[in-house]
Parts: C-alpha cells; structure tokens; sequence
C-alpha cells in the first residue's frame, strides 16, 4: 500500500490545483460582459443570418473533424500497444479487441447514416 500514497498525493495536489485555478479565476477575472463578447465565435468568420457563401460552416465540417480526431487518437493509443504486444500476451491482445470495437461501432453507425459523405 506504501507504494500507491505518492500517487494518492499527487491526485489529490492535482484536484487542489484543479479546483483553486476555477476558483481564483471566478474570483479575479473582469466579469464585463459587451455586445460582441457575448456574440457566437465561429471560426473567425463574422456569424450573420444571411450572409450566403460566406456564411456559417455547416455542421457536417465539425462533425468530419471531430471523426478525425477521434480516429487519430485510436491510432495513437495503437502504437504503444503494437510495440508491447509480445509481451501483453492474450490479456494485452482481448483489451485491444475491446478497444477497437469500441471504436469500430460508432463509427459504422456514422458511416451508415452518410456522416462521412461530404455534399
């Protein structure tokens, strides 16, 4: 058990340091709130109703990058485990088989509702 109290220490540093930087800044920002502060931020691009082609991205443009980096990250977490994988035996080989059909399902139900069909 002595092995596992610096860890519990530094959990519980990073919860105080967590909570005190949410607290300190509700404490010490400017609260001044103005018209274009208070405007929807998209992507550099000034948010107007009727603005044509220059307008809003659609959703399908967030929705293509959120799928990349979902997939970046399995394929950052496949890296590791491929170099290690003699030595995590079938135990390593049933979590990675979990992992990718975790990853795998949803992103067949995007494909088969045409999430991935740029139009």
């Amino acid at each position: 058990m002595n092995a596992y109290v610096p860890l519990l220490i530094m959990i519980v540093a990073a919860f105080f340091v967590a909570i005190a930087g949410l607290v300190l800044s509700a404490i010490l920002s400017p609260n001044r709130y103005n018209r274009v502060k208070l405007q929807n931020y998209e992507c550099g691009v000034e948010a107007t109703p009727n603005a044509g082609g220059a307008g809003r991205f659609p959703v399908k443009y967030y929705l293509t990058a959120m799928t990349f980096i979902i997939f970046d990250i399995e394929v950052v977490f496949l890296y590791p485990w491929a170099v290690t994988f003699k030595s995590l035996g079938i135990a390593g080989l049933i979590a990675m088989l979990v992992f990718i059909f975790l990853i795998t399902v949803p992103f067949v139900y995007e494909w088969r509702r045409g999430g991935l069909e740029w139009d």
